[in-house]
């Protein structure tokens, strides 16, 4: 196990007003929380900062909040290139037979791998959905940072499986119990057309007795909806899992691309949390033209995920970024479609609000989960913002260092253990030779 030891941390002379990139300012960091930001060269010396804390000069450097990547399929981190130039229903078929050869193993390493590359790209928080959750969960806090980790149930109306499935998720949800590292435990059903109306509703009861969050893929295809039209009297998914009770401020909703009038007034109404998947929807030809507007305006919660690296093939929160803003302009034919601000905030502080997390943000008393930014390089060689800079122009390797709860999980791109969990990973990709 990877360790970081918590200290207290001075940021000193770090841009935090990332906008109009004029305030510089010391940020004094105590436990994980973020405990004074002050104008820059005020905090040293002042009495407040405690002896020994441990002081950054963090000049020509910017502070950004962590991303919170909120759809991941982590583990798939060793999957990159396998099913390729293949439509959706081709490509899950396949991926669900190379997925029944896989064991905890192959997913603690793959997860392993997924969280090296994640911290290098600036994600702090993660909310995942994949098979052998005590394993995800293990790698993920070993190395760090903070998890959402789901029970996934599948059982694809097999009522034996549905049964075995019922007892494991009770035995994880106990275990989850004993989790002291930051991290939280979640419920998930993976899609409509996987999973029978019996088990959506005890995965979704389960989740309302517990207080759980529950993590859903929902309306990501045109055949999603058509067949769901077809089993289920006209209603579209959306319509559907509102019918059964399901949608409420607790859902993730990952995809959320093929919607109704109606279906945009339901989520809005439910205050459901719809996750953009902009590379991997694109990739996979699933659509492109994601209603952000029409449910930022219904009051539905919008967030910014990769998926799992089959189909998105990184975890680069960034690249997503960008591309789900030019997706926005472009299909639109509106150049002020997903302003920078909005696209932040999409990437950090709603993902936050979605999990009930104090963090997505640089302020007095949250986590302190902060990306250190080097501004000296081409990119910002410019008199436009840093965010336009950041998003727009930049890649992720100007991300020098990594805090994730106070403690360094990067500094200067060097990441505990790398050439340990390359190895590890290395030694799993048999089980899935094709």
């Amino acid at each position: 196990m990877y360790t970081y030891h918590m200290e207290a941390i001075l940021l000193t002379d770090i841009l935090t007003d990332i906008f109009s990139g004029s305030a510089r300012s010391d940020i004094l960091i105590k436990g994980d929380r973020i405990a004074r930001i002050a104008p820059a060269g005020t905090l040293r010396g002042s009495g407040e900062v405690p002896s020994g804390t441990r002081t950054v000069d963090c000049a020509g450097k910017a502070a950004v909040p962590g991303f919170v990547n909120m759809h991941t399929h982590a583990a798939m981190s060793l999957m990159r290139g396998i099913q390729e130039d293949v439509q959706f229903t081709k490509w899950i078929d396949n991926i669900w037979k190379i997925e029944s050869r896989l064991d905890s193993d192959f997913v603690y390493w793959g997860t392993k791998a997924a969280v090296l590359e994640m911290i290098m790209t600036g994600t702090t928080t993660f909310n995942d959905q994949y098979w052998f959750s005590p394993a995800a969960h293990r790698a993920a806090v070993e190395m760090g940072i903070r998890p959402v980790i789901s029970y996934v149930v599948l059982d694809k109306n097999n009522e034996e499986e549905a049964r075995r499935q019922m007892d494991q998720c009770e035995r994880m949800y106990a275990e989850s119990l004993s989790w002291k590292d930051g991290s939280m435990f979640a419920m998930a059903f993976h899609a409509i057309y996987s999973v029978s109306e019996k088990m959506i509703l005890w995965t979704s009861d389960f989740a309302r007795k517990h207080s759980l969050k529950l993590h859903i893929h929902l309306s990501e295809t045109s055949g999603e909806v058509k067949d769901c039209r077809e089993a289920h009297g006209g209603l579209t998914p959306v319509e559907y899992l509102d019918r059964l009770g399901v949608l409420d401020e607790n859902v993730i909703a990952a995809h959320s691309l093929w919607l109704t009038d109606n279906d945009i007034d339901i989520l809005g109404r439910r205050r459901v949390n719809c996750v953009h998947n902009i590379n991997s929807n694109a990739k996979l030809a699933s659509g492109y033209r994601f209603l952000y507007n029409e449910l930022r305006d219904a009051g539905a919660n919008v967030c910014i995920g990769t998926d799992g690296c089959a189909s998105s093939n990184n975890l680069d929160m960034l690249e997503a970024m960008k591309t789900s803003a030019l997706f926005q302009k472009a299909w639109r034919m509106d150049s002020a479609a997903m302003p920078l601000d909005e696209l932040l905030s999409a990437a950090t502080g709603n993902g936050a609000k979605a999990l009930g997390m104090d963090t997505g943000r640089i302020e007095e008393g949250a986590l302190a989960d902060i990306l250190i930014v080097d501004t000296r390089n081409t990119f910002f060689l410019s008199p436009g913002s840093f965010l336009a800079n950041f998003v727009y122009s930049a890649h992720s390797d100007c991300i020098d260092s990594v805090i994730c709860g106070g403690r360094f999980v990067m500094e200067h791109r060097e990441v505990a253990g790398r050439e340990e969990i390359l190895e590890g990973a290395r030694k799993v990709l048999k089980q899935i030779t094709v």
